[in-house]
């Protein structure tokens, strides 16, 4: 995935935690209001901290992206990312053409001018993350003594990130 230089330090952050997990689950409502989830390859986290995908757009996740959810997810490293934010459908050339690699061909066959094939920009809102940055043997004596101590020893670090908009604060006009 391409990750762009981030505005904030919060999308920074995000950055740092999803560079090396490609795959999401995207999670959006459906028609009856039931929660519908599908894995997706994200393909960068641009300088304005929006992430893009390519899908289908005859699928109808095109149509119920107005509000999702994005989790990553890396089992090795215990490094979980939990992201809120809307969701929109760009029909970019240029930005397809420039994401695109022979690996997409088995979903669109056609290439990067398939009809069909369009982007989904996800602008996140909010972003929870748990990463636990020793090895699995360094978490499992951290949990052992934890049990042993009746107190938290070596837990993953939990945090929120909420500095997810690129846009600059509005500042009130100076007074004279």
């Amino acid at each position: 995935m391409n990750i762009e230089s981030q505005p904030t330090p919060d999308l920074a952050r995000l950055g740092t935690l999803i560079a090396d997990m490609p795959v999401a689950m995207l999670t959006s409502a459906g028609d009856d209001g039931a929660l519908v989830s599908c894995p997706m390859e994200a393909l960068e986290l641009d300088g304005d901290g929006a992430l893009w995908f390519f899908t289908d757009l005859r699928s109808d996740l095109a149509e119920r992206v107005r509000s999702v959810n994005v989790s990553f997810s890396d089992d090795a490293r215990s490094t979980y990312v939990s992201l809120s934010g809307r969701g929109e459908i760009d029909m970019d050339t240029q930005r397809i053409e420039r994401l695109w690699s022979p690996f997409h061909r088995a979903s669109f066959p056609d290439g990067p001018g398939s009809r069909h094939l369009v982007l989904l920009k996800v602008v996140p809102e909010k972003a929870e993350y748990w990463d636990a940055p020793n090895s699995r043997t360094v978490r499992l004596i951290a949990l052992a003594a934890s049990a042993v101590s009746g107190t938290p020893i070596g837990q993953a670090e939990h945090c929120t990130l909420t500095d997810l908009s690129s846009s600059p604060p509005v500042s009130a006009p100076a007074r004279r």
